[in-house]
């Protein structure tokens, strides 16, 4: 199968298309024939080596962490899935790899295509959907009423965060640049706050939760806009002691993740707030859950293009750059 490939962390100079074996399918397997694959800041990240510390991937890797696509072949345990079926997922951290032709998914990742959608809209949704879902309903807990900040909120992220907050009743908040404005408004923000022209810490106060896909001075500063006992919720801040934990991380690693979170927790301590980092799991289950605010319109894709297969790497060139004005960019099959 075709498949496009990192074979040394650093820049695009790193990947190359390749002919390489199609995946083995274990027991609890579905086969794949990818139709389209979303386009990740995360990829970017594996790509540079930016988390070999923690997830030490054996190069080559095939990247990608966004499918959609048809059930070609099952292993002899599965039971929730045939051939024929349209399905979407985002495969485990340790096994992506959805820029290529075919994948071999667990079945607890993978999740019926929403009916409504296309398979690249489909294809757009899991990473940035669960990342949300995790945020906002398993960890932020948030309820009807409560006030929550969505940053970068016309972004792949935050597009889905935004709407996926309003679809829990919260009064919703996000920065974005000044030709983004309506966009977000008509995502359902409540509050929209230009960064350009306007800083969202002299303008917001009293939040319950906020979602960070920025970091650094953007994470210090959200601390402050929260009441106290609210939650900052990072997926680009530095992971913390709880994350070293769930990882399994050696003592090393452990200690590393404790020191670099240092300064956000004592901060966060400081306001009354406690912040968290986030790094999402695949979940076949949650993918469910949110089907029906898929397939009603609560939470809708945001695509801002979408390149043929072949033009991956330059796909990923394009989101590397900041080109993307809204959403994601996907990749799709010809």
């Amino acid at each position: 199968m075709k498949a496009f490939m990192v074979e040394n962390y650093g820049d695009q100079a790193g990947m190359r298309a390749a002919e390489i074996p199609d995946p083995q399918v274990g027991a609890d397997d579905v086969l794949v024939k990818i139709h389209a694959a979303g386009i990740n800041p995360l990829d970017l990240r594996i790509r540079n080596g930016d988390f070999k510390a923690f997830m030490p991937y054996r190069l080559p890797l095939v990247l990608g962490n966004d499918l959609a696509g048809t059930v070609v072949r099952v292993g002899p345990s599965v039971t929730r899935f045939a051939v024929g079926d349209e399905v979407y997922a985002r495969p485990d951290k340790d096994r992506i790899g959805t820029f290529a032709e075919l994948i071999a998914v667990h079945q607890d990742d993978l999740a019926p295509k929403p009916a409504t959608l296309t398979m690249a809209e489909a294809a757009s949704l899991p990473l940035v959907a669960l990342t949300a879902w995790q945020a906002l309903v398993e960890r932020a807990r948030v309820q009807p009423g409560q006030k929550v900040l969505i940053h970068a909120g016309v972004g792949g992220l935050g597009s889905i965060a935004v709407q996926l907050a309003k679809a829990l009743g919260a009064h919703v908040a996000t920065t974005v640049s000044t030709a983004k404005v309506d966009v977000a408004k008509g995502l359902g923000a409540d509050v929209v706050v230009d960064y350009r022209t306007q800083d969202f810490e002299e303008v917001l106060d009293g939040y319950d939760v906020v979602l960070d896909s920025l970091g650094g001075k953007n994470l210090a500063k959200s601390l402050r806009v929260l009441k106290p006992g609210g939650t900052a919720i990072s997926v680009a801040g530095p992971p913390d002691p709880a994350f070293a934990r769930e990882l399994g991380a050696n003592p090393i690693l452990r200690l590393a993740m404790t020191a670099l979170s240092f300064t956000a927790r004592r901060n966060a301590k400081r306001h009354g707030v406690t912040y968290s980092f986030l790094f999402m799991k695949a979940s076949g289950t949650q993918l469910r859950e949110l089907t029906p605010l898929i397939d009603t319109g609560k939470v809708r894709p945001v695509i801002d293009r979408v390149f043929p297969f072949e033009e991956t790497l330059q796909a990923m060139e394009y989101v590397e750059k900041g080109r993307a004005k809204a959403g994601k960019v996907v990749v799709a099959m010809t």
